[in-house]
């Protein structure tokens, strides 16, 4: 292979001929009881919250968003939280109702809703699936009464199982998101939880690895965790059990059976565009000649009166050039079979002789594989990502 001399980005302006694909990313703040481990914009809603009130600032804020991607066909819809699913079926129907006025959806939409596997939740699932959510994402976290109270988590093992049960009478594209690395958990316990997610068949499952992040009870007053020899045995577990049941591993905490991997979490990784609504929600959006990244106000008394206002947004910046490698590859170097060399350019309109050397450097450390048809992450870069990532930081 060539070695192209290195381009700096200094020299090449931001220009795109043809804009990413777009989703819509719809934040619900809410949940009954904020979790020791969650680092999300989430509040308690201590019995009521204003449901009403804030599916009218929704409204207004996706109507003062218009003018920056009109006539652009959304292709996805992700509610997230907080708990989306402490909202009425009535809600999430008016919600979505407004959403069709006003934008050009694709008529075979991916359209998601997490939920927590709570009773309350759980009977609202008929409803959901009327309003036209087809795509269920369930945080059931555990399958163990003893890690769930180690997580906070409000409902027990036998409300998970029952309301995995309901979600399959209505739902045909489930996911179940589960943590290991868990409290005082061991490799077997870790395992079983896999098992008894399976024994579901769900089309969709989330492994994640627990971490401490910042402003979390648990970084503050941490909690006694599995070693990183233990961890990594989890990890290689969990991967070897999900790929002999016919799981694809595509992205780092993702497996899917075939042709269900999630859309809208694909084009995140693949760096399309994303409209955020709702507190604290992040947008990226492409224009022929610049990227922005957009936040809206976090907390959701504000969000509500600046949404009012007509003016949601708190934060808005352009993308720079210089950050735009970085970026990209931050999100696709996720993906474990990589990406079209092609898709680089189409995203950051940079030409991909601008990271050579670190493509180089990658290489040359066994932890990225390239070809004119691939570049992908090796099974040690995948291990160390964050090293890898690094070798792109500006």
């Amino acid at each position: 292979m060539s070695i192209q001399q290195p381009v700096s980005l200094k020299s090449q302006s931001v220009n795109f001929t043809a804009l990413p694909p777009l989703s819509l990313y719809i934040h619900i703040p809410w949940c009954v009881k904020k979790c020791p481990y969650c680092d999300f914009n989430s509040h308690e809603a201590r019995g009521t919250f204003p449901e009403k009130e804030y599916i009218a600032a929704l409204t207004r804020d996706l109507e003062m968003a218009l003018p920056q991607i009109w006539g652009r066909k959304v292709y996805t819809v992700f509610f997230g939280g907080g708990t989306p699913s402490l909202l009425s079926g009535e809600g999430i129907a008016e919600i979505l109702r407004q959403v069709r006025m006003l934008l050009p959806l694709s008529g075979d939409a991916e359209i998601t809703l997490e939920a927590n596997p709570g009773t309350v939740e759980a009977d609202k699932f008929a409803a959901f699936r009327e309003a036209g959510v087809n795509r269920l994402s369930m945080g059931i976290q555990s399958f163990s009464d003893v890690h769930l109270k180690a997580l906070g988590r409000i409902h027990s093992a036998d409300e998970a199982r029952a309301a995995i049960e309901i979600a399959k009478l209505h739902f045909d594209n489930i996911n179940l998101d589960l943590m290991y690395a868990l409290p005082n958990q061991t490799l077997g316990q870790a395992l079983q939880d896999v098992t008894t997610a399976l024994s579901f068949s769900p089309q969709h499952l989330s492994c994640y690895h627990l971490t401490l992040e910042p402003n979390t009870l648990f970084h503050r007053n941490p909690p006694s965790l599995p070693d990183d020899d233990a961890s990594a045995d989890m990890q290689q577990g969990i991967e070897a059990l999900l790929a002999a049941n016919g799981y694809q591993h595509y992205e780092t905490s993702a497996f899917a059976q075939d042709k269900r991997r999630s859309r809208h979490n694909l084009n995140y990784w693949k760096f399309g565009d994303y409209l955020g609504i709702g507190a604290g929600a992040h947008s990226k959006l492409s224009f022929p000649d610049k990227i922005l990244r957009q936040a809206r106000y976090k907390q959701p008394q504000a969000y509500m009166q600046q949404a009012g206002l007509g003016a949601p947004i708190q934060t808005e910046n352009a993308v720079g050039r210089e950050e735009l490698p970085f970026e990209f590859m931050m999100n696709a170097l996720r993906l474990n079979e990589g990406f079209d060399p092609a898709l680089f350019g189409e995203r950051t309109s940079l030409s991909l002789a601008a990271i050579q050397q670190e493509l180089l450097e990658a290489e040359q450390r066994g932890l990225l594989f390239r070809d004119h048809q691939r570049i992908a992450p090796t099974q040690q870069g995948q291990r160390f990502l964050n090293d890898l990532l690094e070798i792109f930081m500006c």
